[in-house]
């Protein structure tokens, strides 16, 4: 299951059914995520023309979630993952991390912690299955590779 804000959950497979689905999973009470939050809102921006959805899965209420993306929020699709189910049935241990979901809500690619090598190789992997440019990351300003935080909490 997953939780757009403000409306009830739904099936990860009714979310994929027609588009590939490319996550930034976040903990808004780590530094871990804050320090990868405007590179990940940039990867994902660049696929939002794309034939696939980008979304941040932030594992918080709606109201926190809101308060720790800030202009994100608005920006791209948000999901709300407050008791860590979704983050627990993609088997994640360290947050944050990047996946891409296909049509058949497989895990196509996973890559846990912030690894630019590990998470340019998923979003290169969609650009191609997308015909879509690749993002450019990381840049000027962005962090260094690090190992995440817990992400059962």
């Amino acid at each position: 299951m997953i939780q757009p804000i403000g409306r009830e959950p739904l099936r990860v497979v009714d979310q994929v059914s027609m588009f590939h689905l490319l996550l930034v999973v976040l903990d808004p009470y780590t530094y871990e995520s804050s320090w990868v939050l405007e590179t990940a809102g940039r990867i994902l921006e660049d696929f939002r023309e794309a034939d696939c959805r980008a979304a941040f899965l932030v594992t918080a209420d709606a109201k926190d979630a809101a308060t720790f993306l800030g202009p994100w929020a608005d920006r791209q699709m948000v999901f709300i993952d407050p008791d860590r189910t979704t983050v627990k049935g993609l088997g994640l241990e360290k947050i944050p991390a990047l996946i891409h979901i296909g049509n058949d809500a497989s895990v196509i690619g996973k890559s846990e912690s912030w690894d630019p090598d590990g998470w340019r190789e998923i979003t290169d992997n969609l650009s191609s299955m997308m015909s879509w440019s690749r993002p450019v990351f990381p840049i000027a300003g962005d962090p260094v590779a690090f190992e995440g935080s817990p992400a059962l909490g």
